[in-house]
Protein backbone atom coordinates (compact mmCIF):
# COMPACT_ATOMS: atom_id res chain seq x y z
CA UNK A 1 0.00 0.00 0.00
CA UNK A 2 1.25 3.48 -0.86
CA UNK A 3 1.24 6.12 1.88
CA UNK A 4 1.78 9.81 1.13
CA UNK A 5 4.08 11.23 3.83
CA UNK A 6 4.60 14.99 4.13
CA UNK A 7 7.76 16.00 5.96
CA UNK A 8 9.23 12.56 5.33
CA UNK A 9 12.80 13.87 5.31
CA UNK A 10 12.47 15.36 8.79
CA UNK A 11 13.28 13.87 12.16
CA UNK A 12 9.92 12.25 12.87
CA UNK A 13 8.89 11.75 9.26
CA UNK A 14 12.07 9.95 8.21
CA UNK A 15 11.83 7.42 11.03
CA UNK A 16 8.14 6.93 10.26
CA UNK A 17 9.04 6.19 6.64
CA UNK A 18 11.60 3.58 7.72
CA UNK A 19 9.05 1.91 9.99
CA UNK A 20 6.48 1.93 7.18
CA UNK A 21 8.93 0.28 4.78
CA UNK A 22 9.84 -2.34 7.38
CA UNK A 23 6.11 -3.18 7.62
CA UNK A 24 5.56 -3.50 3.88
CA UNK A 25 4.19 -0.03 3.04
CA UNK A 26 5.51 2.16 0.23
CA UNK A 27 5.97 5.79 1.33
CA UNK A 28 5.68 8.58 -1.22
CA UNK A 29 7.54 11.46 0.38
CA UNK A 30 7.09 15.20 0.01
CA UNK A 31 9.55 17.49 1.79
CA UNK A 32 10.87 20.98 1.13
CA UNK A 33 14.28 20.10 2.65
CA UNK A 34 14.26 23.41 4.48
CA UNK A 35 14.95 21.44 7.65
CA UNK A 36 14.78 17.90 6.27
CA UNK A 37 17.81 15.96 5.04
CA UNK A 38 18.13 14.62 1.51
CA UNK A 39 20.06 11.55 2.72
CA UNK A 40 16.97 10.51 4.71
CA UNK A 41 14.97 10.05 1.50
CA UNK A 42 17.63 8.26 -0.49
CA UNK A 43 16.15 5.26 -2.36
CA UNK A 44 12.60 6.44 -1.56
CA UNK A 45 9.94 7.87 -3.85
CA UNK A 46 10.67 11.52 -3.18
CA UNK A 47 9.40 14.89 -4.31
CA UNK A 48 11.13 18.06 -3.18
CA UNK A 49 8.77 20.96 -2.70
CA UNK A 50 6.30 22.78 -0.53
CA UNK A 51 3.14 21.15 0.77
CA UNK A 52 1.23 24.25 -0.31
CA UNK A 53 2.32 23.84 -3.95
CA UNK A 54 -0.90 22.74 -5.64
CA UNK A 55 0.81 22.08 -8.99
CA UNK A 56 3.30 19.71 -7.37
CA UNK A 57 0.55 18.00 -5.38
CA UNK A 58 -1.46 17.45 -8.55
CA UNK A 59 1.60 15.85 -10.14
CA UNK A 60 2.16 13.54 -7.17
CA UNK A 61 -1.40 12.23 -7.23
CA UNK A 62 -1.38 11.94 -11.01
CA UNK A 63 1.75 9.81 -10.85
CA UNK A 64 0.57 7.82 -7.81
CA UNK A 65 -3.20 7.40 -8.07
CA UNK A 66 -2.98 4.33 -5.81
CA UNK A 67 -2.10 6.35 -2.67
CA UNK A 68 -4.56 5.28 0.02
CA UNK A 69 -3.43 7.10 3.18
CA UNK A 70 -1.76 10.41 3.95
CA UNK A 71 0.47 10.87 6.99
CA UNK A 72 0.98 14.59 7.62
CA UNK A 73 4.25 15.23 9.48
CA UNK A 74 5.35 18.49 7.84
CA UNK A 75 5.33 21.37 10.29
CA UNK A 76 7.20 24.10 12.08
CA UNK A 77 7.63 22.78 15.60
CA UNK A 78 9.55 24.99 18.05
CA UNK A 79 7.47 26.55 20.81
CA UNK A 80 9.87 29.39 21.67
CA UNK A 81 10.46 30.24 18.01
CA UNK A 82 6.71 30.34 17.36
CA UNK A 83 6.30 33.12 19.93
CA UNK A 84 8.72 35.24 17.91
CA UNK A 85 7.43 34.14 14.49
CA UNK A 86 3.66 33.60 14.76
CA UNK A 87 2.94 34.51 11.13
CA UNK A 88 5.32 31.87 9.81
CA UNK A 89 3.79 29.23 12.08
CA UNK A 90 0.18 29.94 11.14
CA UNK A 91 1.10 30.23 7.47
CA UNK A 92 2.91 26.91 7.43
CA UNK A 93 1.00 24.79 9.90
CA UNK A 94 -2.52 26.05 9.20
CA UNK A 95 -2.84 27.79 5.82
CA UNK A 96 -0.69 25.37 3.84
CA UNK A 97 -2.20 22.38 5.62
CA UNK A 98 -5.66 23.61 4.65
CA UNK A 99 -4.72 23.65 0.97
CA UNK A 100 -3.03 20.28 1.32
CA UNK A 101 -6.14 18.69 2.82
CA UNK A 102 -8.32 20.15 0.09
CA UNK A 103 -6.14 18.70 -2.67
CA UNK A 104 -5.86 15.33 -0.96
CA UNK A 105 -9.60 14.90 -0.47
CA UNK A 106 -10.29 15.94 -4.07
CA UNK A 107 -8.07 13.09 -5.21
CA UNK A 108 -10.06 10.58 -3.23
CA UNK A 109 -7.67 9.97 -0.33
CA UNK A 110 -10.11 9.46 2.54
CA UNK A 111 -7.70 8.37 5.26
CA UNK A 112 -5.53 10.95 7.01
CA UNK A 113 -3.15 10.47 9.94
CA UNK A 114 -2.28 13.84 11.40
CA UNK A 115 0.70 14.70 13.63
CA UNK A 116 -0.57 16.86 16.46
CA UNK A 117 0.95 17.80 19.78
CA UNK A 118 0.56 17.25 23.50
CA UNK A 119 1.31 20.97 23.93
CA UNK A 120 -2.43 21.53 23.41
CA UNK A 121 -3.30 20.24 26.87
CA UNK A 122 -4.03 22.39 29.88
CA UNK A 123 -2.37 21.70 33.22
CA UNK A 124 -4.25 19.02 35.13
CA UNK A 125 -3.78 17.68 38.66
CA UNK A 126 -1.15 14.96 38.60
CA UNK A 127 -0.13 15.98 35.03
CA UNK A 128 -1.49 12.81 33.36
CA UNK A 129 -3.79 13.69 30.46
CA UNK A 130 -6.35 11.69 28.52
CA UNK A 131 -7.77 12.65 25.16
CA UNK A 132 -10.73 14.15 27.04
CA UNK A 133 -8.57 16.40 29.23
CA UNK A 134 -9.11 20.15 28.76
CA UNK A 135 -7.01 21.90 26.15
CA UNK A 136 -5.37 25.29 26.52
CA UNK A 137 -2.85 25.88 23.72
CA UNK A 138 -0.53 28.60 25.02
CA UNK A 139 1.83 29.26 22.14
CA UNK A 140 1.37 30.04 18.45
CA UNK A 141 2.77 26.58 17.71
CA UNK A 142 0.21 24.84 19.91
CA UNK A 143 -2.63 27.04 18.64
CA UNK A 144 -1.66 26.28 15.05
CA UNK A 145 -1.89 22.56 15.77
CA UNK A 146 -5.26 22.92 17.46
CA UNK A 147 -6.62 25.04 14.59
CA UNK A 148 -5.54 22.37 12.13
CA UNK A 149 -7.26 19.71 14.21
CA UNK A 150 -10.49 21.72 13.94
CA UNK A 151 -10.08 21.97 10.16
CA UNK A 152 -9.71 18.20 9.93
CA UNK A 153 -12.82 17.66 12.06
CA UNK A 154 -14.81 19.84 9.68
CA UNK A 155 -13.34 18.16 6.60
CA UNK A 156 -14.22 14.76 8.01
CA UNK A 157 -17.81 15.82 8.64
CA UNK A 158 -18.25 17.49 5.23
CA UNK A 159 -16.26 15.41 2.75
CA UNK A 160 -16.43 11.84 3.97
CA UNK A 161 -12.81 11.87 5.08
CA UNK A 162 -11.67 9.95 8.15
CA UNK A 163 -8.85 11.22 10.30
CA UNK A 164 -6.78 9.81 13.13
CA UNK A 165 -4.96 12.58 14.98
CA UNK A 166 -1.95 11.42 16.97
CA UNK A 167 -1.20 13.84 19.78
CA UNK A 168 2.33 12.80 20.46
CA UNK A 169 4.55 13.88 23.31
CA UNK A 170 8.34 14.45 23.26
CA UNK A 171 10.20 12.19 20.81
CA UNK A 172 13.87 11.52 21.49
CA UNK A 173 16.44 9.02 20.30
CA UNK A 174 17.03 7.77 16.77
CA UNK A 175 16.12 4.92 14.47
CA UNK A 176 17.75 1.94 16.27
CA UNK A 177 19.19 0.88 12.89
CA UNK A 178 20.73 4.37 12.53
CA UNK A 179 19.05 5.17 9.22
CA UNK A 180 18.07 8.61 10.54
CA UNK A 181 17.88 10.67 13.70
CA UNK A 182 17.86 14.18 15.10
CA UNK A 183 19.09 16.86 12.71
CA UNK A 184 21.47 19.79 13.19
CA UNK A 185 18.69 22.23 12.32
CA UNK A 186 16.35 20.88 14.98
CA UNK A 187 15.89 23.78 17.40
CA UNK A 188 14.55 21.84 20.39
CA UNK A 189 16.69 18.87 21.42
CA UNK A 190 17.33 18.32 25.11
CA UNK A 191 19.82 15.52 24.39
CA UNK A 192 21.84 17.70 22.04
CA UNK A 193 21.96 20.50 24.61
CA UNK A 194 23.11 18.09 27.29
CA UNK A 195 25.74 16.69 24.94
CA UNK A 196 27.14 20.19 24.40
CA UNK A 197 27.65 20.54 28.14
CA UNK A 198 29.14 17.07 28.46
CA UNK A 199 31.65 17.80 25.68
CA UNK A 200 32.60 21.17 27.09
CA UNK A 201 31.13 23.10 24.15
CA UNK A 202 28.80 24.76 26.67
CA UNK A 203 29.58 25.32 30.36
CA UNK A 204 26.10 24.68 31.76
CA UNK A 205 22.67 23.38 30.82
CA UNK A 206 19.83 25.80 31.48
CA UNK A 207 16.68 24.65 33.27
CA UNK A 208 13.88 27.08 32.50
CA UNK A 209 12.05 27.59 35.78
CA UNK A 210 12.27 25.81 39.14
CA UNK A 211 8.84 26.61 40.58
CA UNK A 212 6.48 24.69 38.29
CA UNK A 213 4.68 22.81 41.05
CA UNK A 214 6.06 19.41 40.02
CA UNK A 215 7.80 17.04 42.42
CA UNK A 216 11.16 18.80 41.99
CA UNK A 217 9.98 22.15 40.60
CA UNK A 218 11.15 21.54 37.03
CA UNK A 219 8.94 20.94 34.00
CA UNK A 220 7.56 17.46 33.50
CA UNK A 221 7.47 15.78 30.11
CA UNK A 222 6.66 12.45 28.50
CA UNK A 223 9.74 11.41 26.52
CA UNK A 224 8.98 8.71 23.94
CA UNK A 225 11.55 6.84 21.90
CA UNK A 226 11.22 7.98 18.27
CA UNK A 227 11.01 4.32 17.17
CA UNK A 228 8.01 3.68 19.42
CA UNK A 229 6.39 6.79 17.96
CA UNK A 230 7.09 5.62 14.41
CA UNK A 231 5.51 2.25 15.15
CA UNK A 232 2.40 4.05 16.39
CA UNK A 233 2.03 5.59 12.93
CA UNK A 234 2.39 2.14 11.37
CA UNK A 235 -0.28 0.77 13.69
CA UNK A 236 -2.57 3.67 12.80
CA UNK A 237 -2.12 2.86 9.11
CA UNK A 238 -2.58 -0.88 9.60
CA UNK A 239 -5.58 -0.62 11.90
CA UNK A 240 -7.16 2.54 10.50
CA UNK A 241 -10.56 1.02 9.76
CA UNK A 242 -10.52 -1.24 12.82
CA UNK A 243 -9.98 1.74 15.11
CA UNK A 244 -13.21 3.35 13.93
CA UNK A 245 -15.16 0.10 13.97
CA UNK A 246 -14.27 -0.40 17.63
CA UNK A 247 -15.91 2.96 18.40
CA UNK A 248 -18.40 3.30 15.56
CA UNK A 249 -21.12 4.86 17.70
CA UNK A 250 -18.84 7.35 19.44
CA UNK A 251 -16.23 8.21 16.80
CA UNK A 252 -17.63 8.12 13.29
CA UNK A 253 -15.01 10.00 11.32
CA UNK A 254 -12.44 11.59 13.64
CA UNK A 255 -10.24 10.07 16.34
CA UNK A 256 -7.76 11.70 18.70
CA UNK A 257 -5.18 9.37 20.25
CA UNK A 258 -2.39 10.14 22.73
CA UNK A 259 0.99 8.70 21.84
CA UNK A 260 3.55 8.79 24.62
CA UNK A 261 5.61 6.63 26.92
CA UNK A 262 2.97 7.09 29.61
CA UNK A 263 5.61 8.11 32.17
CA UNK A 264 6.21 11.62 33.49
CA UNK A 265 9.89 12.64 33.69
CA UNK A 266 11.04 15.99 35.07
CA UNK A 267 13.92 17.90 33.53
CA UNK A 268 16.16 17.11 36.50
CA UNK A 269 15.24 13.42 36.31
CA UNK A 270 16.12 13.47 32.62
CA UNK A 271 19.52 14.98 33.43
CA UNK A 272 20.19 12.25 35.98
CA UNK A 273 19.15 9.57 33.46
CA UNK A 274 21.50 11.08 30.90
CA UNK A 275 24.34 11.05 33.43
CA UNK A 276 23.65 7.40 34.28
CA UNK A 277 23.70 6.33 30.61
CA UNK A 278 26.74 8.36 29.54
CA UNK A 279 28.78 8.53 32.73
CA UNK A 280 29.18 12.27 32.12
CA UNK A 281 28.48 14.96 34.70
CA UNK A 282 26.08 17.72 33.68
CA UNK A 283 26.34 21.12 35.33
CA UNK A 284 23.09 23.05 35.21
CA UNK A 285 21.71 26.44 36.18
CA UNK A 286 18.20 27.77 36.61
CA UNK A 287 16.68 30.60 34.58
CA UNK A 288 13.27 32.24 34.38
CA UNK A 289 10.50 30.51 32.47
CA UNK A 290 10.46 30.98 28.70
CA UNK A 291 7.44 32.45 26.86
CA UNK A 292 5.09 29.69 25.77
CA UNK A 293 6.47 27.07 28.17
CA UNK A 294 4.09 25.00 30.28
CA UNK A 295 4.50 22.88 33.39
CA UNK A 296 3.98 19.84 31.22
CA UNK A 297 2.06 16.60 31.10
CA UNK A 298 2.38 12.94 30.33
CA UNK A 299 0.11 10.60 28.44
CA UNK A 300 -2.60 8.22 29.42
CA UNK A 301 -2.24 5.81 26.49
CA UNK A 302 -5.12 3.43 27.18
CA UNK A 303 -6.96 4.55 24.02
CA UNK A 304 -3.92 3.78 21.87
CA UNK A 305 -3.72 0.33 23.42
CA UNK A 306 -7.43 -0.33 22.88
CA UNK A 307 -7.84 1.07 19.36
CA UNK A 308 -4.41 0.49 17.81
CA UNK A 309 -3.01 -2.33 19.94
CA UNK A 310 -0.01 -0.08 20.53
CA UNK A 311 2.01 0.84 23.58
CA UNK A 312 5.52 2.16 24.10
CA UNK A 313 8.13 -0.52 24.70
CA UNK A 314 11.52 1.19 24.82
CA UNK A 315 12.79 2.83 28.05
CA UNK A 316 14.15 6.35 28.41
CA UNK A 317 17.71 5.10 28.83
CA UNK A 318 17.57 3.27 25.50
CA UNK A 319 16.35 6.41 23.75
CA UNK A 320 19.25 8.37 25.23
CA UNK A 321 21.70 5.67 24.18
CA UNK A 322 20.33 5.49 20.63
CA UNK A 323 20.58 9.27 20.34
CA UNK A 324 24.20 9.04 21.43
CA UNK A 325 24.89 6.21 18.96
CA UNK A 326 23.38 8.32 16.17
CA UNK A 327 25.60 11.30 16.99
CA UNK A 328 28.69 9.07 17.10
CA UNK A 329 27.79 7.50 13.75
CA UNK A 330 27.41 10.94 12.20
CA UNK A 331 30.80 12.03 13.55
CA UNK A 332 32.51 8.95 12.07
CA UNK A 333 30.81 9.57 8.74
CA UNK A 334 31.99 13.20 8.77
CA UNK A 335 35.55 12.16 9.55
CA UNK A 336 35.63 9.89 6.51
Amino acid sequence: MKVFVTGGAGYVGSVVCSALIDSGFVPVVLDSLVTGRDEFVKDKIFYQGDMGDSVLLERIFREHPDIEIMIHCAEKAAVEQSVLMPYEYYQSNVVKSLELFNTVQKHGVKKIIYSSSASLYDDVPGYMVTESSPVNPRSPYARSKYATEMILRDFAAAYGTRCITLRYFNPIGADPFLRSGIQPKNPDSIIRELAKVASGEEKTFTIWGKDWGTRDGTCIRDYIHIWDLAKAYVKAAEKFDDAFEKNINKFKDYLTINIGAGIGVTVKEFIYAYENVTGEKINFVYAQRRPGDIAGSYANTSRAKHLLDWEAELPLEEAINDARRWEEAKEKKTEK
